[in-house]
């Protein structure tokens, strides 16, 4: 055992160690040392990390010689830590450095690539008259750029009446702007100093006459390949538009049944969701240095087409335990310990 790999699972605080490492320790029978660590607990002089692990089922704090690969789940814009890291280990072998994604760089990444057909026109806030942004689009979306969790998202749809509807999570109205006020003064009292994108609003498809999209988890495995591990469906409550704010969840099989009852078409258009969420996490690692893991949202508008959303870089994973008979549990907790075993060994 002395001569397997050590692999260290960065987390952000010494409460998190336990819970954290339980999960992926559960799910992978690699021959191979996994002990979760802090920041703080990095011994940079001695070439040490202070860390927990679990020993014939005994949680023990030990001291570690530094991993052969790191797994982060700190929520990271920077990666000076990583880096120091892999200087120290050798090559690149910590994953998810970046994890905490800039949306307007992910945007401009996506746009010039060859996925640029699938993502919405975007654009920065401050550099744009918003108000001639919603008379072109009728309906545009603003998030925060480094915003998650669907917390701080603003729809604006123009009505017939020239108002202009500004709701948060619900499609209730928060806020209207009549036709002779100033927007931009409005939208200023809501979101202060923080930078926001604006989405062209794309007129999705609904389910029962609610909001739905399809967030699939896109992990590398045991040799170093990207795949799809998961794809499921959140679904809305009926007067909200957020699937942050999610009333339902599901397989997406099981929703794309519905949407098209012919199974070719059902295939085809899960073939391009598998298709496009690979090459976007591809794009992605190309430019935000190395990945183990992202999801990409989709929603599929009124004439079926595909449009990706948002990539988020620290998938939420407890989502999936509110999906009923979920099969996928282990896996999705196995791949980010087999791709670091792949690079502790490569």
């Amino acid at each position: 055992m002395s001569d397997c790999p050590i692999i260290g699972i960065l987390v952000p605080n010494r409460n998190k160690r336990k819970k954290i490492l339980k999960l992926y320790q559960r799910h992978h029978n690699l021959p191979l040392k996994l002990f979760a660590f802090t920041r703080a607990g990095i011994l940079w002089e001695k070439h040490k990390i202070i860390g927990l692990c679990q020993i014939g089922g005994k949680w023990e704090e030990k001291m570690f010689p530094f991993p052969h690969a790191v797994y982060n789940r700190c929520y990271n814009k920077k990666t000076t830590t990583i880096e120091h890291l892999n200087s120290i280990i050798g090559g690149e072998k910590c994953f998810n450095g970046i994890n905490w994604f800039n949306k307007w760089k992910v945007y401009n990444l996506l746009i010039k690539s060859n996925l640029q057909m699938y993502i919405p026109d975007t654009f920065l806030l401050n550099e744009v008259n918003l108000s001639e942004l919603v008379k072109k689009y009728k309906m545009v979306y603003m998030k925060p750029s480094y915003g998650n969790r669907g917390k701080n998202v603003y729809r604006l749809e123009l009505k017939e009446n020239g108002d202009i509807h500004i709701s948060l999570h619900s499609l209730a109205p928060r806020l209207i702007c009549r036709k002779n006020e100033n927007i931009q003064q409005k939208l200023d009292k809501l979101i202060g100093e923080n930078i926001f994108i604006v989405q062209k609003g794309i007129q999705a498809s609904l389910i029962d006459n609610k909001n739905y999209d399809i967030r699939v988890l896109v992990q590398k495995d045991i040799n170093g390949k990207w795949n799809v591990t998961t794809m499921v469906c959140r679904v809305a409550n009926q007067l909200y538009f957020n699937t942050g704010v999610y009333e339902s969840l599901y397989d997406a099989a099981e929703i794309l049944d519905l949407i098209f009852p012919l199974k070719k078409t059902k295939e085809t258009t899960i073939n391009s969701i598998n298709k496009i969420s690979v090459n976007a996490a591809q794009v992605l690692e190309t430019n935000m240095g190395l990945l183990g893991e992202l999801s990409v949202d989709f929603v599929l508008d009124e004439k079926m087409n595909l449009w990706i959303i948002e990539l988020n870089g620290k998938p939420q994973k407890n989502i999936y335990k509110d999906i009923n008979k979920f099969k996928h549990e282990q896996l999705i907790y196995r791949r980010p310990i087999e791709y670091a075993y792949y690079l502790s060994i490569h």
